[in-house]
């Protein structure tokens, strides 16, 4: 079974209780999020919903931090193809490390896959490993807020991509609200970009993209929805064989 499109993740999200609804609605109907979606440069979508579902229990972002207290709604994504990323979502009052401020970890947790699924788009086979992330930050964030991510590709180089971004508060208007935390990442597309499934020689199809993590790294596995499996660790090689491989 194929993962759903673009277009049909942003209807796959069904409330679970009143409070979801309220906060998903919320999210929908901003101002911000009504003016990316009728500009047809970018594209609507919520990628955490492409994931099949037994693939969700192994996937941070898809599937742990999804939920009540947590990431209570799946964010909502547009996309400027290799360009620019907004993401918008709700940060709940169990993700904190000080009391009522969100975990800096978890805000570099959303930077780094924003980073990424903004600037894979830009690399020749759509896949890549982070090779760094540099955070700043600039406010505490408080718990039970809505937040939008910002990205923006800076640099393309070959297999190389630069980009930059930016959690703010989102506030009533489009207008930008406080930034939170701010980050630069490179993220680089490895030599062995045309996975190879070791126990089937199927070479992985182009026409999908489904963002999940393996060994510590963000990765882009083409195709890996359509399989029906995710790779083990040992097809993908391990941090230490991945980095001597990026240069």
């Amino acid at each position: 079974m194929s993962a759903p499109t673009d277009v049909e993740s942003v209807a796959l999200y069904t409330a679970p209780d009143d409070i979801a609804a309220g906060l998903n609605n919320y999210i929908t109907n901003h101002p911000l999020a009504k003016a990316l979606r009728v500009d047809p440069s970018w594209h609507e979508s919520r990628p955490h919903l492409r994931y099949a579902e037994e693939h969700k229990k192994h996937s941070l972002t898809a599937g742990t931090l999804l939920g009540h207290g947590r990431i209570p709604v799946p964010p909502l994504v547009f996309v400027n193809e290799g360009e620019h990323l907004v993401s918008m979502s709700y940060l709940g009052t169990d993700l904190c490390g000080h009391v009522g401020i969100v975990h800096g970890g978890l805000l570099a947790t959303l930077l780094d896959e924003g980073l990424a699924r903004c600037g894979f788009a830009a690399l020749p086979n759509k896949i890549g490993v982070t090779a760094s992330l540099t955070v700043n930050y600039k406010k505490p964030t408080p718990a039970g807020s809505f937040v939008v991510l910002k990205a923006e590709t800076t640099k393309v180089e070959g297999r190389k991509v630069w980009v930059k971004g930016r959690i703010e508060l989102l506030g009533e208007t489009e207008e930008p609200g406080d930034v939170l935390v701010e980050a630069e990442g490179l993220f680089v597309e490895p030599k062995y970009a045309k996975v190879r499934l070791l126990d089937t020689g199927r070479v992985l199809p182009k026409s999908r993209s489904t963002l999940i993590r393996m060994t510590g790294f963000t990765q882009i596995l083409q195709g890996a929805a359509q399989l029906g499996r995710v790779l083990a660790p040992t097809t993908i090689r391990t941090p230490h064989m991945m980095l001597s491989m990026l240069a």
